[in-house]
């Protein structure tokens, strides 16, 4: 086999290096792209960071937010795992050229799984990986998300070499990818693959049904089990882990069944319906996946002096204050929360994508315009409720999942995918001239009708009004200046779309008539793709949102009030009033916050917040060792009626449940009494206390926390640690003794007369029985295979005569 024939693939990934580090080329200049969550995520993660360096090991346990809580999702790193050092290798490259070019990679790989042409299949990645919603994620900062999307095409390209009877390679690509997509550890994108390979599956068992081949496809289905089992078990810690802190976290199910005002609550067993589908795509906003700015673009655009919007404000306060009003207009008239920009696919890709539903025969075709249909119906959420409460209620994990518009992931895999299948169809010999012609104007009628389509309906139905114009209520002419400018972004960007699509159409005739010749229509359809794509993608991800790597690095500045705290070297918490607590992870990296900021908060915890703090009972912030309270950032409170580390009380309030505890919590002193559940305990409940008894925290560890009491009589000591059952064990002088969860959120535990010392150690069980079994996979990833290749070939070699 001769080394030339992968030159071609080389080449590809070379372009792919290029392509990826010249749309993010600040990152050669050693700057780092600026992206909100992960500056957030750098807040929560300080402690972990530093105790990582210091003790070159994982505590698996931050105590720095929401006043304590697992780090399985926190970046937390896990023995035995073999399969991050594998996409470690992959992502070589500088943050985030790092992640585009293994959306370029996986790609291709999935359209040579396809037997595409390697020049159509560097097409198609570039047509992938350029999309504007894998884009604009990295602005946001979903690194995991995009990570995800990165390796499904990897996973689906294993899928289809099962089901092209190519079973050992298939069987290789499906666990391996399988692995790295888990790695990448975004549940929410890998259970949505599951659907697209759902629909995949279904097409083919339809398609063996009809051949009469159903022991075959059995065959396969075991085939793929097996490499997806073996895929998952590589991630035995990670995913372990997670299950395990998902019943504990917003994703469980709450003990509670009443709301803050007394009222019943709703039974659910997941997030509540309201808060799943607040980010539904709106039925008509589904246009600006081929038309870019239908609904206005991002939440806010940029005007230029030419707008209406801009000329409003020029006549009124002049052109200084008209110009810094049109740096951010809210343009987005759409009713999501918010858009960072619209999750525009392409015009061009879309035309292809209908090319491919005319040109392309059989069960893919039937596989990639389901799943496309699927993914859009679902992602309308709350605006199409028949079905999205279907699945809410009834579709086991569907209801653990918010922003149900991410669905569309699977059309951004599925649509280009097409499209490129078309191409491929399109310049095969196996259709005739006049065939060619009649289908290549069907496509162009569908796709041209549907973008004429939007343009209508938006027209006719829609007043161009946005949930936000409120804001601009103080001048009146203002909205209607802003809806005038709106009304010209979808004229604009309808034109645009309109002509892109036949330009590109007119390639593909002329190519028909052999006016042009191969190369130079892939070379137009190439130029037009990038056009398009990339002066959307521009407008949104650019030079402007990156910085020195020391900024992204170190993005918080210690303020008056953070310089004022910090001098107490005391263990405490601290409360930022100035900042949304449970939302920022600012305060986390200074302080130990009683906030945080993360998307799976501990459920008690949250609960705690809800009917208890949102109410003003400071009880409960004295309790959490509450010491400093920030108002500005020049202005800090001192609460000296902080309950301190940790303290006896006098007494035990038993209550029979969850509720119970909750309501408890609205009036008790907590300094002198706790309270507990009766089916946990089973101790006394009175203590003689005394005034020269003492219990202080001598030593903290995130992980490691280590007391010293002296009491004369037998005592309870509460602890302003956040309890956790799975992992934190309560050692007095060395001896393991239980310990309780008090107060709704806190650790309780008898404390005997004397002197002793008290430790608690945070010795998850999960992460060592995880690395063991992660160790099993990975010896059956690599055993299974080698047996199969010996085998294969034992069976392929005559034996000697």
């Amino acid at each position: 086999m001769k080394f030339t024939k992968y030159l071609p693939h080389l080449g590809a990934i070379v372009l792919f290096m290029i392509a990826a580090l010249l749309y993010f080329n600040p990152v050669l200049g050693g700057k780092q792209i600026k992206q909100s969550d992960i500056t957030q995520y750098i807040g929560m993660a300080k402690e972990m960071n530093d105790f990582r360096a210091k003790e070159n090991a994982e505590p698996y346990w931050i105590g720095n937010a929401f006043s304590g809580m697992p780090s399985y999702q926190v970046g937390a790193k896990f023995p035995n795992d073999l399969i991050k050092q594998i996409d470690y290798a992959l992502r070589f490259l500088p943050r985030p050229a790092d992640y585009l070019f293994l959306y370029f990679l996986g790609f291709f790989l999935l359209l040579n799984a396809l037997k595409v042409d390697w020049k159509l299949a560097i097409l198609g990645s570039l047509s992938f990986g350029f999309s504007t919603y894998l884009i604009i994620i990295f602005g946001a900062g979903h690194n995991a998300k995009a990570h995800a999307i990165a390796y499904m095409p990897v996973v689906v390209a294993g899928v289809l070499y099962v089901f092209q009877k190519r079973y050992l390679l298939g069987f290789i690509v499906t666990a391996l990818g399988m692995a790295l997509e888990i790695v990448a550890n975004h549940i929410q994108m890998t259970y949505y693959l599951g659907f697209c390979l759902l629909i995949l599956g279904i097409v083919e068992a339809i398609d063996a049904f009809k051949k009469k081949q159903l022991p075959e496809f059995s065959k396969q289905v075991g085939i793929l089990l097996i490499a997806f089992i073996i895929g998952i078990g590589t991630n035995a810690t990670r995913l372990l882990s997670t299950k395990e802190y998902a019943n504990y976290s917003t994703r469980g199910k709450s003990e509670l069944t009443i709301n803050p005002d007394g009222t019943p609550k709703e039974k659910t067993k997941g997030l509540d319906k309201a808060y799943i589908t607040e980010y539904s795509y709106g039925i008509l906003e589904t246009f600006n996946l081929i038309v870019p700015r239908y609904m206005g673009g991002g939440t806010v655009e940029k005007l230029d002096e030419s707008s209406n919007f801009y000329q409003v404000i020029e006549e009124s306060a002049g052109k200084k204050v008209a110009k810094d009003y049109s740096e951010q207009v809210l343009t987005y008239w759409g009713t999501q929360p918010i858009v960072e920009a619209p999750a525009y696919i392409g015009a061009v890709i879309w035309f292809l994508f209908f090319l491919g539903v005319f040109f392309v025969r059989g069960k893919l075709k039937y596989w990639l315009v389901s799943a496309t249909i699927f993914s859009l119906l679902l992602s309308w959420g709350k605006n199409f409720s028949i079905l999205t409460d279907l699945f809410i209620d009834y579709v086991p994990l569907y209801n653990k999942f918010r922003a149900v518009s991410s669905i569309q992931v699977i059309a951004e895999l599925c649509v280009p995918l097409l499209g490129i299948l078309g191409l491929k169809e399109f310049f095969s010999s196996k259709i005739s001239k006049e065939e060619k012609e009649q289908l290549l104007i069907k496509a162009l009628a569908v796709t041209g009708g549907i973008i004429v389509l939007g343009l209508v309906l938006a027209l006719m139905s829609s007043t161009f009004e946005g949930i936000r114009d409120g804001q601009y209520k103080q001048l009146p002419s203002l909205i209607d200046a802003l809806i005038a400018d709106r009304k010209s972004m979808l004229y604009s960007d309808t034109f645009r779309s309109l002509l892109l699509v036949a330009l590109s159409g007119g390639a593909l005739w002329f190519f028909i008539k052999e006016k042009v010749k191969l190369i130079p229509v892939l070379g137009i359809t190439a130029v037009l793709i990038l056009f398009d794509l990339l002066s959307t993608d521009l407008r949104y991800v650019n030079e402007e949102d990156f910085t020195s790597a020391r900024n992204v690095q170190r993005p918080f500045t210690a303020n008056e009030a953070d310089k004022k705290i910090l001098r107490d070297k005391s263990h405490y918490r601290v409360a930022n009033f100035a900042a949304n607590i449970t939302n920022e992870g600012r305060t986390s990296y200074f302080h130990n916050s009683i906030g945080g900021y993360h998307a799976a908060k501990m459920m008690r915890y949250q609960e705690l917040f809800e009917y208890q703090i949102a109410k003003n009972n400071f009880e409960i912030l004295n309790m959490l060792n509450t010491k400093y309270l920030i108002g500005s950032e020049t202005e800090v409170q001192l609460n000296d009626k902080a309950n301190g580390n940790a303290w006896f009380i006098s007494s035990l309030q038993e209550v029979d449940s969850a509720n119970d505890e909750m309501k408890a919590l609205d009036k008790i002193n907590t300094k002198e009494v706790a309270v507990i559940r009766k089916q946990d305990y089973s101790g006394t409940t009175s203590f003689k206390t005394d005034s020269l008894s003492t219990i202080s925290l001598t030593t903290y560890k995130p992980n490691h926390l280590t007391y010293k009491s002296n009491t004369k009589n037998d005592q309870f000591a509460v602890f302003s640690e956040i309890f956790y059952k799975d992992g934190w064990n309560a050692y007095v002088d060395g001896k393991l003794m239980p310990h309780y969860q008090v107060n709704y959120v806190l650790r309780g535990m008898n404390i005997p007369a004397g002197e002793h010392k008290i430790e608690f150690k945070f010795e998850p069980q999960v992460i060592k029985t995880g690395g063991k079994i992660a160790m099993l996979f990975y010896v059956l990833l690599i055993v299974i295979p080698l047996g199969w290749y010996f085998f294969e070939r034992k069976k392929t070699t005559p034996l000697d005569s």
